[in-house]
């Protein structure tokens, strides 16, 4: 039954030469991995327009023109410079991995800990600000925010993604293409109304800017911090190289190009419209639904720009899905983290990161009710710190390898270095109270993990290499000595036959114990052994005060004192298995226990020998 669920939700396994035909070609990865930062004009722009008519009595609104083109510019070097961390970098891997190869390990391990905290913010911000946009359309699901998060969430993105890259393509890429042609077709109305259809007239006061002194200089930085949330997932595609089609790295800075060119004419279109209707905060109301409204009324077109964004909204975390675990499963192949982050699953997707990335996201929408405000308040940070760590990266890149136009690059990614470095400086001071802190906190918290799990693989590693008197000995390596091996038994019956006829297989050193708590019982069964007569000794312990783990351990810790250097001990523990999983609630979980004490033990091998039951 377990199985045809499984296979229901996720499908049939994928053969590894099946893996070539899950690559994607441009137009779809555009869907994939560019739909957090397209989407993100669905709040980017509002975000600073809150901001700057947040502190009542100033009046700040007619700031929002330059911060926008600020990150329009900010968008331009961003782009040019990260195009050549996907061309130099064909093996995916993003920020970590031209860190690691230029400047070393712990830059190599902020810029992972900075891309893990911004992707998992990515998901939980996309998913909330979709639930907001269907909010703002229908009011009266107001209240059920966090419960729609994580149906979303667990329900839909997590379960696509399980089933394979290409399988979430084919279910994203048709909403995402339809945003994109809602929000021109708004915009591109929007506009013309603006211009030629009576034009909406502002209050003279209210594009006006008092003047900026250095309260105002924070207030209008807090605001170019907030929209700069629209950079998010712009780093994506250098992370996921290895998933596009042959050419993978030019395949990969086209659809970059591709993605800043769509992505910067909807933010500053998004801008001007917001600028030119004066929208202001409505809550739960979100200024796309506002500018919808204004433009097109209550008709069809407001509902499916609304239905379109709420769908991409809840899509853009999927660049996360696509992103974060391919940089993972990188992290985990240079030993820091688990290594089970590094296998692909049945569909030949990193499952395991999938789910961490879920249940990661899924606690901070939690924590913070799915408030999108909130958490614009943590977001920006962690992306752009890796922006400047792979940008340095770069220039120490291109400064080694000196190819033909190597200054230019190296100038390129030199500026964009510089530029990210000042926002990460600039985002620290103006967001560190609402928020910031907690990821300026959380990447030094990861770092330590990274190096904590590398440390243990090194001593295990240390510890698991063979000795090296072995190489050339061949069997004249291994000590003799001799195998004992105790068996606890209860009274004689089918499991225990076939527990000891197993044993036998295996040596004639065996030992049946058995815990008896009265002289009765003990009596009982002797005579029931001795009737049976198996040929294996029977030791009975005991038990006056009915304890029955401490007396069997302390008699296996005995013979473990007792045996010689190169002995060891088996311990073959009798179980039978109910045929209904509700039956195993009505016995004793002895087996369990025993099995999980004795498991630590030096030189003690601990085994089960199961037996079905058929009803």
């Amino acid at each position: 039954m377990m199985r045809w669920v499984r296979r229901a939700l996720i499908g049939r396994p994928l053969h590894n030469r099946e893996l070539a035909h899950e690559k994607l070609p441009k137009w779809k990865a555009l869907s994939i991995f560019s739909s957090d930062a397209l989407s993100s004009v669905a709040y980017g722009p509002e975000q600073i327009m809150i901001t700057l008519v947040a502190a009542p009595g100033i009046v700040a609104y007619g700031y929002m023109s330059p911060v926008a083109l600020s990150i329009l510019l900010l968008l331009a070097i961003v782009v040019l410079s990260y195009v050549q961390v996907a061309k130099a970098n064909p093996g995916g891997g993003g920020a970590y991995a031209v860190a690691k190869k230029n400047l070393g390990e712990m830059p190599a391990l902020v810029a992972a800990g900075s891309v893990f905290a911004d992707y998992v913010l990515t998901a939980a911000v996309s998913v909330s600000a979709g639930t907001a946009a269907i909010i703002s359309a229908f009011p009266e699901l107001s209240g059920n925010e966090v419960t729609l998060d994580l149906v979303v969430l667990f329900g839909i993105l997590m379960m696509v993604n399980l089933r394979g890259v290409r399988e979430s393509s084919n279910a994203f890429v048709i909403p995402t293409y339809a945003f994109l042609l809602g929000v021109v077709v708004l915009i591109g109305v929007g506009v013309w109304k603006s211009l030629f259809d009576a034009p909406y007239i502002l209050p003279a006061a209210s594009m006006a800017k008092q003047q900026l002194d250095w309260a105002m200089l924070f207030l209008v930085l807090r605001a170019f911090a907030n929209g700069c949330s629209s950079m998010t997932g712009v780093e994506a595609i250098a992370d996921s190289v290895p998933m596009f089609r042959s050419p993978e790295a030019r395949n990969a800075a086209v659809t970059t190009y591709w993605m800043a060119g769509i992505l910067g004419f909807m933010f500053i279109g998004i801008s001007y419209l917001i600028m030119h209707y004066h929208i202001m905060p409505i809550p739960e109301v979100t200024a796309m639904s506002q500018l919808a409204e204004q433009i097109f009324e209550r008709s069809p077109m407001y509902f499916y720009i609304q239905i379109t964004t709420m769908l991409v909204l809840y899509l853009a975390a999927n660049t996360a899905y696509n992103g974060l675990p391919v940089l993972m499963s990188i992290v985990a192949k240079d030993g820091y983290m688990p290594r089970y982050l590094a296998a692909r699953g049945e569909r030949l997707t990193f499952s395991n990161g999938i789910i961490l990335l879920t249940v990661a996201a899924g606690l901070l929408i939690v924590a913070f009710q799915g408030n999108t405000e909130h958490l614009i308040s943590l977001y920006a940070i962690g992306v752009f710190i890796s922006f400047t760590v792979a940008q340095s990266s770069m220039v120490v890149h291109w400064n080694r390898e000196r190819g033909a136009g190597w200054q230019f690059r190296a100038f390129l990614n030199g500026l964009g270095a510089t530029v990210t470095g000042i926002i990460v400086a600039v985002i620290t001071a103006t967001k560190f109270l609402y928020g910031a802190w907690i990821v300026l906190v959380f990447i030094p918290i990861m770092i330590y993990i990274f190096k904590a799990v590398r440390a243990h693989y090194n001593v295990v590693a240390d510890q698991l290499h063979l000795p090296e008197e072995s190489y050339n000995q061949g069997a004249e390596v291994f000590p003799k000595g001799k195998h004992i091996i105790i068996v606890p038994v209860a009274t004689p019956t089918r499991v225990v036959y076939n527990t000891i006829r197993y044993a036998k297989t295996i040596g004639d050193n065996i030992i049946a114990v058995n815990i008896a708590d009265n002289a009765e019982a003990e009596k009982k069964l002797r005579e029931k052994w001795q009737l049976w007569d198996p040929g294996v000794e029977l030791k009975i312990i005991r038990s006056p005060f009915r304890l029955l783990m401490r007396p069997l351990i302390q008699f296996i810790e005995k013979k473990e004192r007792e045996k010689g250097p190169n002995d060891y001990i088996t311990v073959i523990i009798p179980e039978f298995e109910t045929s209904k999983p509700w039956h195993r609630f009505l016995h004793g979980q002895t087996g369990l226990f025993l099995r999980n004490a004795l498991i630590w033990k030096t030189n003690v091998i601990v085994s089960t020998v199961p037996y079905h039951l058929k009803e």
